[in-house]
């Protein structure tokens, strides 16, 4: 190392080696008792210098020398899973002769001969891994790596084997939770707080990829909150190496706390390329307990059918930011019970903002069965509070609502608003359409492809039941509610459309293209 500064006499000279001179700032101290006053301000500088390149090298030391330490101390806790699940045979040489031909029974005694058993049942097992959490057998791994097993065996570190049963699972998350019985109490993990793990934290997997036996990787936080396909999702992205084999083992932080369970890669060619994904340990935590407890999830439900609130809808609607969760739809339920209406924009749910739709979901879902929450709502520009006692999401989804019957209404003339070509619903149409009784409204006969309608997704045989938060039962109506906003000063106009059942609101601008 080498500091080089040249003046432009001899005297402003100075070389500065470290066979020369140590690079020590007591050392440069000493040197300065007695320096000339152009030497004495390089070797402050070079102090400075110095002083600021130790602490960025201090700060550079955050990656670990070696994960040994922390592999050696929490390697038993995690297990490599084998299940066996029995599989019916088939009937006959399916893919190879067409059923019924005269050369079936030929290739049946040929299959036969050489160990195909036909139409036996056979059995097919699948690798995975999981990790200890009590020192009692409880054992955390992925849905889909026991799912339908009829054995399942815990193999661990040390090399003994054991059998489980299986406690629960939650497929929304994808977890599930096992029990083995030990003679002796089994070493386990905590889960740690997954809302600390920060993008650039160190972590580390482990698990038995593509059957290896016990592996470790390591990497970072790649990033945080990932949604892939479920409700509930909160996932953790993550370059440390994983492969097939590694679902269901844990993703542990520096100090060895379970932060996530590593469940998904994606990747073209089935392998690794640095993009995985676990999901967070403050999920997993709150689905073991409740697996523990009552063997299922209990999830809260409120009773509701939500949108995110666009720019576009919070313009049409007069919102001040395009925040919460847009109600389009109102079924029996908690909600209905407590006076939510479509149109309601929710602000807040027990105490928390809600950002966005996704937000919510899990907010109701992480509360327990039963409590009553305030529920904060803008309703037409006004503020207002609901207290909301939840029901349960799984048994919510299990009830099928019966329908109800209302009068059918007069058919008038079509006309075109908004680039759509729209007529008031009839019997007919409804079991065209396969709506229910209680569906009321105009039906899209016709969308303009060159208009905003058509480029918002607006399609033949969707069905606007509300405009400008008012129901809309006939041509008439609409026309109303448009000359309203524009009274209004309005820019767009917000409609609830329905598409086999399914609400959502859109907005269409008012102005003409």
């Amino acid at each position: 190392m080498f500091l080089t500064v040249r003046g432009k006499t001899a005297a402003a000279h100075l070389i500065l080696t470290k066979k020369e001179f140590p690079l020590k700032p007591e050392a440069i101290a000493r040197t300065c008792e007695s320096a000339t006053p152009l030497r004495l301000f390089w070797l402050s500088t070079l102090s400075m210098i110095l002083i600021l390149s130790t602490s960025l090298m201090a700060a550079a030391q955050g990656a670990p020398k070696s994960f040994a330490d922390l592999a050696a101390r929490i390697s038993p806790a995690v297990v490599n899973i084998t299940t066996s699940t029995t599989v019916a045979g088939r009937t006959g040489p399916q893919g190879i002769v067409p059923e019924g031909s005269p050369f079936e029974d030929f290739f049946r005694e040929f299959q036969d001969r050489n160990g195909q058993q036909g139409d036996r049942p056979r059995k097919s097992s699948a690798l995975g891994s999981g990790f200890v959490i009590s020192e009692d057998g409880y054992v955390v791994t992925n849905n889909h790596v026991i799912e339908g097993a009829d054995e399942i065996q815990i193999e661990f570190f040390e090399g003994f084997e054991l059998p489980a049963t299986l406690v629960g699972t939650d497929p929304n998350t994808d977890i599930a939770l096992l029990k083995v019985e030990a003679q002796t109490p089994l070493k386990f993990v905590n889960f740690g707080n997954s809302d600390l793990a920060r993008v650039g934290d160190w972590v580390m997997a482990m698990g038995n990829p593509l059957g290896q036996g016990f592996s470790v990787s390591a990497g970072i936080v790649s990033a945080r909150n990932r949604a892939l396909s479920g409700t509930y999702d909160d996932y953790i992205q993550t370059d440390a190496a994983i492969n097939r084999g590694n679902s269901g083992g844990p993703l542990f932080n520096m100090d060895g706390d379970v932060v996530g369970v590593n469940t998904a890669i994606l990747s073209p060619n089935g392998g690794s390329i640095g993009i995985g994904f676990s999901m967070a340990s403050n999920v997993v935590q709150r689905v073991v307990n409740q697996l523990k407890e009552f063997g299922e999830t209990r999830r809260g439900w409120l009773g509701v059918r939500i949108q995110d609130v666009t720019d576009d809808v919070a313009e049409a609607m007069g919102l001040a930011s395009a925040a919460g969760a847009l109600v389009t739809d109102v079924p029996e339920g908690p909600a209905m019970e407590a006076g939510m209406k479509s149109g309601d924009v929710i602000l807040s749910f027990d105490g928390k903002d809600v950002a966005d739709t996704r937000g919510l979901v899990r907010q109701v879902g992480n509360t327990e069965v039963g409590k009553t929450v305030r529920v904060v709502v803008n309703r037409e520009g006004k503020t207002e509070t609901l207290r909301i006692t939840l029901g349960r999401r799984e048994e919510a989804e299990s009830a099928v609502p019966a329908a109800q019957v209302v009068p059918d209404e007069e058919e008038p003339a079509e006309v075109d608003l908004l680039g759509l070509t729209l007529v008031p619903l009839t019997s007919q149409m409804r079991d065209e359409m396969q709506l229910a009784e209680t569906v009321k409204g105009l039906a899209v006969t016709a969308v303009d492809e060159s208009s905003e309608a058509f480029e918002k997704g607006l399609r033949t045989g969707d069905v606007i039941t509300e405009a400008g938060q008012s129901a809309v039962l006939s041509v008439a109506d609409l026309q109303d509610r448009i000359a309203e906003a524009e009274e209004a000063g309005r820019k767009s106009l917000l409609l609830l459309v329905r598409r086999g059942g399914d609400p959502r609101f859109v907005a269409l601008s008012l102005a003409k293209k």
